[in-house]
């Protein structure tokens, strides 16, 4: 799989109006949960967003979010910023991510000057990484759950920051101590050198004596004549190194 290199993670989910732009469909939530050096830090961004029309019948009956409950809430230009801001330099971790990259990328080109998502930060697509992982299985975030023992019994309606909450424990058991170990190989690196000398004196100290046996003329011929009977042995085309 890719490798993530950045020690602040963000995982990502949005809400939408609709399962497509080009119907003119807007993000109406976004929910956000940050992760260092691979542990939740509880500095989470989430918020509802206007998206001044109506959802699509199927999208609200997968996320609930009325029109009148969206209708006072700040429009996307209104909190860009803040979230440009709360990402930058980060690495996004996102399911599916070229859904919610092709609607963050729809609002961003919506504004004055607005620049695609990737100028702000590397994204991860954990659905591509699970299909690579499993390309014979059901990847959604449900089956990941379950795949990972992962509980999402709450989860009754779809929401951006549940999701991104369910998709971040999802992501810690996908990628095991992957991740973890990267982080922490600079400080593992300054004592390596020490503590292998340190492995290797107690090994010493501690292997009893070794004992050679050395075998007798009768086993000595007897392999003598094992190796007479094998046809042409690889080891006769093994070259000597200099």
């Amino acid at each position: 799989m890719e490798h993530l290199h950045a020690s602040r993670l963000i995982v990502l989910d949005t809400e939408t109006t609709g399962l497509s732009t080009k119907e003119g469909n807007r993000i109406i939530e976004i929910g956000c949960v940050e992760l260092i050096d691979r542990r939740l830090t509880g500095n989470n961004f989430h918020v509802y967003i206007n998206p001044e029309r109506d959802s699509e019948e199927g999208a609200l009956r997968v996320h609930g979010l009325t029109t009148a409950f969206l209708s006072n809430k700040p429009k996307f230009a209104d909190i860009a910023a803040a979230f440009l801001d709360y990402i930058q330099g980060g690495e996004l971790i996102i399911h599916n991510a070229p859904f919610d990259v092709g609607f963050l990328n729809y609002e961003l080109a919506r504004l004055q000057n607005g620049q695609p998502i990737e100028n702000y930060c590397v994204i991860f697509d954990t659905l591509a990484d699970a299909k690579k992982r499993y390309p014979t299985q059901r990847n959604n975030l449900d089956a990941l759950c379950k795949r990972y023992g992962v509980d999402n019994a709450h989860r009754d309606l779809h929401g951006a920051l549940l999701d991104a909450q369910i998709l971040a424990d999802v992501f810690l058991k996908m990628t095991g101590g992957q991740f973890s170990l990267m982080n922490e190989n600079e400080n593992a690196n300054k004592n390596t050198a020490s503590s292998t000398q340190n492995i290797v004196r107690t090994l010493s100290n501690n292997r009893p004596p070794l004992v050679i046996l050395r075998c007798n003329d009768e086993e000595l011929a007897a392999h003598e004549a094992r190796l007479a009977s094998i046809k042409e042995p690889v080891w006769q085309n093994i070259q000597p190194t200099r």
